[in-house]
């Protein structure tokens, strides 16, 4: 089943994302509704989290940061599915008791598609990935990571803010009703914008700007998966392989014997005619 570890990682992106999206409702349905506020707010409270959770698990708290590391092998499949669900399962959460606290649901402030709100959050995403990526790559102490990335999504959340409600979080945005899971109100801009964003982000500083030993790691990890594929559908080339060696070992065998036969035949010549000398004699 599950160890400890794992236990305490998902529940993290769990508490970490619902902790998030908690402290955005209430400042967005709050007299200090403005976006800068908002922003400042995200990004402390990310840093805090960051600081607290760290030890645990990489602390992401955003499914769109969690799949641009998978797509840099970072993070494996099974990993990356896990904290996505977690992460879900912790703005739906944050939205369940938010309304339980003002006694009212919310409307929602999604609508329909907008290239300029899909494009504005995956710029966001885009400088948040950095961040990310940054501490990743590079290993950062987690006091220098919670800061890094808190001020990242404190940055993100302000150049999204001119063309959107600036959220750079599916999770979130589901939580803010930006978006449905089914229905058409604004999923394409609010989750998939950030996670193009995100996805570019990891992989132009994997490729660019990361160290050259953990470029190497991920350049390793990709030839490892090519290199399996590669070699199962050389298997019925590597299994004739041997009969031919075999072929080849008989005929070779044969050849020896064949030019035994030839040298020791002129000696039991010379063997036959010595012996009718001496019986003339």
């Amino acid at each position: 089943m599950f160890s400890r570890k794992q236990i305490a990682v998902l529940l993290a992106e769990f508490v970490g994302t619902a902790v998030l999206a908690l402290v955005m409702l209430s400042v967005q349905h709050s007299v200090l509704n403005l976006q800068y506020f908002v922003a400042l707010a995200v990004g402390l409270t990310l840093a805090a989290l960051v600081s607290t959770f760290d030890g645990n698990g990489v602390s992401l708290f955003n499914p769109a940061v969690t799949i641009g590391m998978w797509t840099v092998r970072k993070l494996s499949t099974l990993r990356a599915l896990a904290y996505i669900v977690a992460e879900m399962l912790g703005a739906w959460a944050a939205y369940g008791l938010y309304t339980y606290f003002i006694k009212s649901g919310l409307q929602s402030v999604g609508g329909d598609y907008d290239g300029r709100i899909l494009v504005a959050e995956a710029v966001g995403a885009f400088v948040l990935a950095l961040a990310y990526a940054a501490a990743v790559f590079n290993g950062y102490t987690t006091a220098r990571k919670a800061m890094t990335v808190g001020a990242a999504y404190t940055l993100a959340v302000i150049l999204a803010a001119s063309a959107t409600i600036g959220i750079i979080n599916p999770a979130l945005a589901f939580s803010v009703r930006a978006f449905d899971v089914f229905g058409s109100m604004g999923w394409t801009t609010y989750a998939l914008g950030p996670i193009l964003g995100a996805v570019i982000g990891f992989n132009v500083y994997a490729l660019l700007f990361a160290p050259e030993s953990s470029l190497i790691r991920v350049r390793a990890a990709v030839n490892q998966r090519l290199g399996r594929t590669q070699t199962a559908a050389a298997a019925p080339s590597t299994d004739a392989a041997p009969a031919r060696r075999g072929s080849s070992t008989g005929r070779s065998a044969a050849a020896r014997r064949s030019t035994r036969t030839t040298r020791t035949a002129p000696r039991s010549r010379k063997t036959t005619t010595t012996t009718r000398r001496r019986s003339t004699r």
